[in-house]
């Protein structure tokens, strides 16, 4: 890893922290890489249950591109008549994103400030964000003459709808924490000095939980956004064939008659 970007593993809960807090968790191509294959191998690993992506300070979750970086890149390209700086999309944040929203496991946000730009885009594409009330969102890209990347144009319209994704993406602002709650775009909204217990506390709870229901319940929901409701029913069944079979399932059933609270094992 980098120090760009912290890895920590605690009894089946990732724990990932943008780590550049004197550039407001901007990325640059060192961070960009580093939490990419963070979330890679937090994916891939089976001992993994659940993933908490945060960021380190007060100020900013994180605020998407480093421009100082960005300015550097354009000259070069400028110079050698090349156009490699926009290849971090496909190269960085696309890969992220789908490490995100692909692996079979939940992944909680703590947004702890600003994110903005890709930063938001990351925010939207976890399963669960929980935010402090300090924090606030912003698209951030047509500000700076560019479109929307690092999903956002998918992720929030589904979350607030097409009506206000397109004023948002249109008209670039600062949604505070209040207003972003009242959207749907924060799961939870937390006084900021309690945003890294809570954060962690949801986080945990995932990682305690029928990991295999968690993984099946992902899939239904990115299949049912863009299938049939007759297609999304075929889906609905398979998976929950497969989650019917899993040693949490019988544990769930074997807890409820018991009466006790069931202890999971993530299989």
């Amino acid at each position: 890893m980098s120090d760009s970007v912290l890895y920590d593993v605690t009894d089946g809960l990732a724990t990932i922290t943008i780590n550049r807090p004197d550039a407001m968790n901007a990325m640059n191509t060192e961070a960009k890489v580093a939490l990419r294959d963070a979330l890679r191998t937090a994916g891939e690993d089976d001992g993994i249950r659940a993933v908490l992506l945060t960021a380190a300070g007060d100020r900013a979750f994180c605020v998407g591109q480093d421009l100082k970086e960005h300015v550097g890149n354009l000259a070069a390209d400028r110079e050698h008549g090349s156009s490699l700086t926009m290849s971090t999309v496909s190269e960085h944040y696309n890969p992220i994103v789908r490490a995100i929203t692909e692996m079979p496991k939940p992944v909680v946000a703590g947004v702890n400030g600003v994110a903005a730009g890709a930063g938001f885009g990351f925010a939207l594409a976890a399963d669960f964000r929980v935010v402090a009330d300090t924090a606030s969102f912003n698209t951030s890209f047509a500000g700076v003459a560019l479109t929307a990347d690092s999903g956002v144009s998918w992720t929030l319209p589904r979350l607030i709808g097409a009506s206000r994704a397109s004023d948002l993406l249109l008209f670039p602002r600062s949604v505070k924490a209040q207003e972003a709650f009242e959207l749907g775009i924060a799961n939870r909204l937390v006084p900021a000095q309690s945003l890294a217990a809570e954060a962690a506390a949801v986080a945990r709870t995932l990682a305690d939980g029928p990991t295999v229901a968690y993984a099946a319940i992902k899939a239904s929901l990115a299949y049912g956004a863009s299938h049939s409701l007759a297609d999304s029913l075929e889906k609905e069944d398979a998976l929950q064939t497969l989650a019917g079979a899993s040693e949490d399932h019988g544990i769930a059933v074997d807890a409820f008659l018991a009466k006790q609270p069931p202890k999971y094992l993530g299989r």
